[in-house]
């Protein structure tokens, strides 16, 4: 659960290119196949997701997310192999920095208010 007490933001030229909010909204579009339907899951509207996605796909030189629009035959949106790799980077990282702080963040939360 330590892992949670962390939030780790990636910038990049006064952007955050990744941070717990666009993770969870690239697993909730490679879960949902659409980035409507992740914003509807996460209750953001589809404008919000669609610049997050913009960002990302800004600061990286690959694309993280690729889209079709609607029509006759639907849209939909999907994570590319490299937003995968960037979903797990991204894990590995907040793993890593639970496990190395381990001892100072049970020494800051153990001095936390309770609600």
């Amino acid at each position: 659960m330590r892992d949670s007490l962390l939030k780790i933001r990636i910038s990049h030229e006064g952007n955050t290119a990744l941070g717990p909010g666009k993770i969870e909204l690239l697993l909730m579009i490679e879960q949902h196949g659409s980035i409507s339907a992740a914003a509807k899951q996460m209750q953001m509207s589809y404008r919000r997701a669609w610049e997050l996605v913009d960002v990302m796909n800004r600061c990286f030189d690959q694309v993280v997310v690729l889209s079709s629009t609607g029509g006759t035959h639907g849209g939909g949106a999907q994570v590319t192999e490299f937003g995968k790799s960037l979903i797990g980077a991204y894990q590995q990282i907040l793993k890593k920095s639970a496990e190395a702080s381990a001892d100072e963040l049970d020494l800051i939360t153990r001095h936390l208010r309770k609600a």
